[in-house]
C-alpha cells in the first residue's frame, strides 16, 4: 500500500507508531533489531567473493566473531570489484548503482549498489525524514498529495537523484519544476524555473546540500522591483493571489526596512539539509525561509541512516539501514599518528554524552560494505530525552575525518590530491600543510600553508597571486567538484599562505615531529605561524606575504 494510500486509511498515530516508533525503542529493543538485522547480514556477505575478499577464507559465526574477525575496511578494499561493477561478486543481486565523489584527482569516482531491500529500507525512512520535518511535536505532521517541492537536487547517478523515484513509489508530491525536465536543465536554469512554477502553485518542501540551500535562496532574495536581473523579472506570469501576496509582502518590507525573503512568499513546511557545514547555513536559512531546517545524514554507500525531529536537537540513527560502531576520539588519533594501528570500535548503545567518534558502517540487505569507515565524525550530544520522550543518543554531525577536508559538500581534498596538484603545477613547492578553516562569516575554506623551495628564491619572482592562480588551476584541473563550488557558489575554497624557509624544519626541531599534513589542531598552526616569525630566514623578504 502507497504512503498517501495509508494517509486516507489510517490515523496520524498509526502511521506515526509506523515510521517514528523507532525514536521510544529501548536501547536494548534497539539493539535487538542491530543484532538481528547484523545476523541476517552475516549469512550473505563472508560467502560472497567480495566478502571472502577481505576474509581471505574466514567465516565468523556471531557478532563477537564478526567484529574480531573483519578488519575496518576502507573504499580500496572494494575498489576492484565494484568499480568493474562485478555484480556476481556481491552479497545479493544490485537494482541499480550510485556513484559519487571519491578522491577528487587521484580516483575520480566510487560507486556503490543498491539492493532491493536497501531500496525498500531506503524509502521507508525518506518517509520517515518527511514526517519528522513537518512534524512540530509527537504524532503531529502534515503531509498531502497536492504539496510541491522545490527541486534543488543532484539528478542521478547520485544518491539524491533516487528522492523522487522513491516519492514517486509512496506519494503525488509535484517537484518543481518536473523531474523529467530537470534532469535536461542547467542548474541555474532549474532553479529559475522551480521558482517560477512556485509563483504560481507554491513550495511546500525544500530539500538539498545546505550551502546549496543557501544560494539557491540568496537568488531569491534579489526579488526587488526594478531590477532586470531580479529573479520577479523572470517571472513573466504568476497567479492573482500570488501576485497579491508579493505586493503585500513588498509593503511589509518597505515599512520594515529589509529586503523580500522567501519566507514573506512562501510557507515551508518541510525544509531538509544533507551535507556537510550545514551548521554554517542553518541560521541564515531559517532567517531566509522563518523555519529552521532539519538535518539528515545521508550517504553513498550507507544510504539514509538518520535525521533530526521536530525539536531539532540532534540526529537519530535508523536502526535498520545499518550497524553502527564508533571509534572514539582517542582511537582515531592513535591510528592518525600510526596508519597500521588498529583502532577498536564501541557499539550504539556504548556511546557516551559528549564523546566524539568516527562513525563505521556494516549496510544491511545484501549492502557491499562491512565495517566500512565512510569518512565522518560525530559528537553524542545526549543519552536520552525529555522532548522526544525517549532513551537514546541522539548525534552531531561535525564534520569529515581529519584526512579529508570537504567543502560544503562539494569536496574531498586529501593530501594526495593536493601532492598531486602541486606535482602538476610544477612549483617549487618545499613543504605544506592544509587545515579547513572559517571566515569571519562562518563560511568554510581550505588554507594552505606553504614554504618554497630555498634555491628556487633567487631565480623565482613567486608570489602568493602566482601560487593561488596556478594551484587553484589545477585543483579545477583535477577536481570537477572544487570547479563546482567556484561557479556554482561563488565560493573560491583556496587561500594561502606563504612561511619564511626553514619554518617547517624549525617546527620539527622545536617539537620533534613533523606539523600534520591535513588538518593539523589550531594550536599546530600557531605554533608553525610562531616558528615563522621568529625562526624562518630566507633571502627574498619581499615575498613574505599573507593573504
Amino acid at each position: 500500500m502507497r504512503f498517501q494510500e495509508k494517509l486516507r486509511k489510517y490515523s496520524k498515530k498509526e502511521l506515526w507508531d509506523e515510521y517514528c516508533g523507532f525514536l521510544t525503542l529501548k536501547p536494548e529493543e534497539f539493539m535487538r533489531i542491530q543484532r538481528r538485522l547484523l545476523q541476517e547480514q552475516m549469512e550473505l556477505w563472508p560467502s560472497s567473493a567480495l566478502g571472502q575478499s577481505i576474509l581471505k577464507g574466514k567465516y565468523p559465526r556471531t557478532i563477537e566473531e564478526f567484529r574480531q574477525i573483519v578488519p575496518l575496511t576502507t573504499y580500496d578494499d572494494y575498489a576492484p570489484l565494484l568499480l568493474s561493477r562485478q555484480s556476481k561478486s556481491l552479497p545479493a543481486d544490485p537494482v541499480l548503482w550510485i556513484q559519487t565523489t571519491w578522491e577528487g584527482g587521484v580516483h575520480p569516482l566510487k560507486v556503490a549498489p543498491y539492493t532491493k531491500g536497501m531500496l525498500d529500507t531506503f524509502k521507508h525512512n525518506v518517509i520517515t525524514c518527511l514526517m519528522l520535518a513537518t512534524s512540530r511535536q509527537k504524532e503531529d505532521f502534515d503531509i498531502n498529495v497536492t504539496d510541491h517541492m522545490l527541486y534543488a537536487l543532484a539528478p542521478l547517478p547520485y544518491a539524491t537523484g533516487l528522492l523522487p523515484l522513491l516519492f514517486a513509489d509512496e506519494i503525488d508530491i509535484e517537484f518543481l519544476p518536473p523531474v523529467k525536465e530537470a534532469m535536461d536543465m542547467s542548474f541555474k536554469e532549474r532553479n529559475i524555473q522551480g521558482f517560477k512554477l512556485g509563483m504560481k502553485k507554491g513550495i511546500e518542501y525544500f530539500f538539498g546540500l545546505g550551502s546549496v540551500l543557501y544560494y539557491v535562496s540568496q537568488g531569491l532574495t534579489s526579488m526587488q522591483e526594478g531590477e532586470r536581473k531580479g529573479l520577479l523579472g523572470k517571472l513573466r506570469s504568476v497567479s492573482p493571489t500570488t501576485m497579491g501576496r508579493y505586493l503585500v509582502a513588498k509593503r511589509k518590507c518597505r515599512e520594515e526596512h529589509r529586503p523580500l525573503l522567501p519566507k514573506d512568499l512562501f510557507q515551508l513546511k518541510c525544509f531538509m539539509c544533507a551535507g556537510t557545514d550545514n551548521r554554517c547555513y542553518k541560521d541564515d536559512l531559517e532567517k531566509l525561509w522563518g523555519i529552521r531546517p532539519m538535518e539528515i545524514f545521508a550517504g553513498t554507500e550507507p544510504t539514509c541512516i538518520g535525521c533530526e525531529t521536530w525539536s531539532r536537537e540532534g540526529v537519530y540513527f535508523f536502526p535498520d539501514a545499518c550497524f553502527y560502531e564508533f571509534i572514539p576520539e582517542r582511537e582515531m588519533e592513535k591510528n592518525m599518528a600510526d596508519p597500521t594501528y588498529q583502532p577498536s570500535t564501541v557499539l550504539w548503545d556504548e556511546v557516551v554524552a559528549g564523546g566524539v567518534y568516527e562513525i563505521v558502517l556494516t549496510v544491511f540487505k545484501g549492502g557491499a560494505f562491512a565495517r566500512y569507515r565512510v569518512g565522518d565524525v560525530f559528537r553524542c550530544i545526549g543519552i536520552g530525552s525529555k522532548t522526544e520522550g525517549n532513551e537514546i543518543p541522539r548525534f552531531q554531525y561535525i564534520d569529515r575525518v581529519p584526512q579529508v577536508i570537504d567543502i560544503a559538500g562539494f569536496t574531498r581534498i586529501t593530501e594526495n590530491s593536493i601532492n598531486q596538484a602541486i606535482k602538476l603545477s610544477r612549483l617549487p613547492i618545499e613543504n605544506w600543510t592544509a587545515k579547513k578553516e572559517f571566515t569571519p562569516q562562518n563560511r568554510p575554506y581550505m588554507h594552505l600553508y606553504v614554504e618554497m623551495e630555498r634555491t628556487m628564491l633567487t631565480t623565482s619572482a613567486v608570489s602568493l597571486q602566482v601560487l593561488q592562480e596556478q594551484l587553484g588551476v589545477y585543483f579545477k584541473y583535477m577536481d570537477q567538484d572544487y570547479q563546482d563550488l567556484k561557479k556554482i557558489l561563488g565560493i573560491d575554497p583556496l587561500k594561502i599562505t606563504l612561511v619564511k624557509c626553514g619554518t617547517f624544519a624549525a617546527y620539527r626541531k622545536k617539537f620533534g615531529a613533523d606539523i600534520r599534513k591535513m588538518n593539523p589542531e589550531s594550536c599546530e598552526i600557531n605554533d608553525l605561524l610562531e616558528c615563522h616569525s621568529h625562526e624562518g630566514i630566507g633571502r627574498r623578504g619581499q615575498i613574505y606575504e599573507w593573504v
